[in-house]
């Protein structure tokens, strides 16, 4: 299953939020972490087996990450490849 966490940080902080989330606490799961423009900081792409699994990464990792002050999740129904 894949998920969007997106990210609201505190001012100035998205960076170093991201920074973590990659590189400190190696989250088995996260596909990459990008600081976007507009309504949220960031946008995490998970890729998890289940959602048992997608809510211990939100619950129990990112969201006790420093500067994180709140998160929002749309998880994908079904995935629709491009053709080649």
């Amino acid at each position: 299953m894949r998920a969007y966490v997106m990210l609201t940080t505190k001012p100035g902080t998205s960076m170093e939020v991201l920074k973590y989330i990659k590189e400190v606490s190696n989250i088995e799961g996260v596909i990459y972490a990008d600081p976007v423009f507009g309504r949220f900081d960031a946008i995490v792409v998970v890729e998890v087996p289940s959602l048992e699994r997608l809510s211990e990464i939100i619950y129990k990792v990112i969201e006790k990450v420093p500067n994180v002050i709140h998160t929002e999740t749309a998880i994908v129904l079904t995935g629709l490849k491009s053709e080649e």
